[in-house]
């Protein structure tokens, strides 16, 4: 199961596509509402989460942990413990942690990053403490990450790819006829 997380002030597309390319591949995906299942994005669309994360008991099961960016979302993320337990639990266990645009501060300011090839949204790059910065989206270990909204496809595409392998991100790629 993959957690993405919703916060007020999310960027939409950052937030849904991964939901939807990950579910074209057959992953199971919930979308976790910080502060309560009724969120609304950077650009005010209303979205019901499938669940809170005051609904999140353990995180057995759990296989990734999606952070889509956005303003003021980012900063209700690394506000909420939920979101950062999710992190830490995932890091621990080598689970795959995808974070997009802004989220990947939440990274950095949680050492995640040191040593490791990221990116982020051109203005959060000096918050990577310690990454290598790359590309428009960036794969090291179990750690994927992209610079915002216009790679977001590419982000999902990436995230589909460490979990359900290459074939299957591959025909999904296809189906949505994605160069």
């Amino acid at each position: 199961m993959v957690y993405v997380f919703l916060a007020d002030g999310f960027e939409e597309i950052e937030a849904l596509t991964p939901v939807d390319i990950l579910r074209r591949g057959g992953v199971e995906v919930v979308t976790v509402g910080v502060n309560g299942k009724n969120v609304v994005s950077s650009h005010r669309i209303p979205v019901t989460a499938d669940i809170a994360d005051s609904d999140i008991q353990s995180f057995d099961g759990i296989e990734a942990v999606v952070l889509p960016g956005g303003m003021p979302g980012t900063l209700n993320l690394e506000a909420c413990s939920t979101v950062k337990d999710a992190v830490a639990y995932c890091a621990e266990h080598h689970q795959l942690i995808g974070a997009i645009c802004a989220a990947p501060s939440i990274l950095g300011h949680m050492g995640l990053l040191k040593g490791k090839t990221a990116t982020a949204f051109p203005s959060f790059q000096k918050e990577l403490d310690g990454a290598v910065l790359g590309d428009f989206v960036e794969r090291d270990g179990m750690i994927v990450t992209a610079r915002g909204m216009g790679v977001s496809v590419e982000f999902a595409l990436a995230l589909l790819e460490v979990l359900k392998g290459e074939s299957v991100a591959s025909e999904v790629r296809g189906s949505i006829q994605c160069r």
